[in-house]
């Protein structure tokens, strides 16, 4: 179960800690495994990490989500280097927390630019190939805030997680009679590294008090998940958003 041998998968975001966590775990499964980010000297290192850890064949391609060209520019080359892909994994995003009341609007306008925007743009150039191909797996990194409203300045965020959200129902209703199936997945807080740099010891003993497992996610955690998403196993499974957040959604 769970095999992906042969199957092409695009992890855009895949140099940061989730993305690159589930490459990784593609890759295990016998996936070709494309990463691609704006950061091309990182995402060469996260390619050769794959071939070396698993033995599947990975390849680095630069590509800015919020850039129609560079997004088409990215499926060009993906088909060029392997052919259509079978599997697209949006990992890539950023947050901004800022009070309601005092948000900038250039902040506002980034964080759609890249959550948003970026998504729809890389769901919209491989989606066209997975039309032709008639099958295919899109499986979006939202959030629990794209659900469950939080203190902590993160209105904007959290409507970006919500658009998220709905633009994965969306699809996967009308791309169904392509079999394509389009999900999401929803962690809580996992830890990153950057999760380790910028989120307050204060506010993670809060989310640790909520939390029924009692404990911080880790990439391997949503990887897991994320494989699952991919595989054949799930080909019954389109339009839903699986929360990986410790039973967090459950309680609060």
């Amino acid at each position: 179960m769970f095999r992906l041998d042969s199957k092409i998968a695009v992890v855009v975001g895949g140099a940061g800690g989730i993305g690159e966590a589930c490459a990784i775990a593609l890759a295990r499964q016998g996936a070709k495994v494309v990463v691609a980010s704006r950061n091309l000297d990182r995402l060469k290192g996260t390619a050769q990490k794959i071939q070396s850890e698993t033995g599947s064949e990975a390849v680095a391609f630069q590509v800015d989500v919020t850039d129609e060209k560079s997004v088409n520019k990215l499926a060009e080359l993906v088909v060029k280097k392997f052919g259509p892909p079978d599997i697209l994994v949006n990992a890539q995003g950023i947050t901004f927390k800022r009070p309601a009341a005092d948000f900038p609007v250039q902040d506002w306008d980034q964080l759609f630019s890249v959550n948003v925007r970026g998504v729809m743009l890389t769901c919209r150039a491989f989606g066209k190939l997975m039309i032709e191909k008639k099958r295919g797996k899109i499986i979006n990194l939202s959030s629990v805030r794209g659900i469950r409203g939080t203190d902590g300045e993160n209105v904007g965020y959290g409507a970006t997680k919500g658009a998220v959200d709905m633009i994965t129902r969306m699809l996967a209703a009308e791309w169904a009679p392509y079999n394509i199936n389009v999900n999401a997945i929803g962690p809580s807080l996992v830890m990153t590294e950057w999760i380790k740099r910028v989120v307050k010891p204060e506010r993670l003993q809060k989310f640790l008090e909520k939390c029924p497992l009692k404990r911080l996610g880790t990439p391997e955690d949503v990887a897991a998940v994320c494989i699952f998403l991919a595989s054949q196993e799930a080909d019954f499974i389109t339009g839903q958003i699986l929360y990986v957040d410790g039973g967090l959604t459950a309680v609060s």
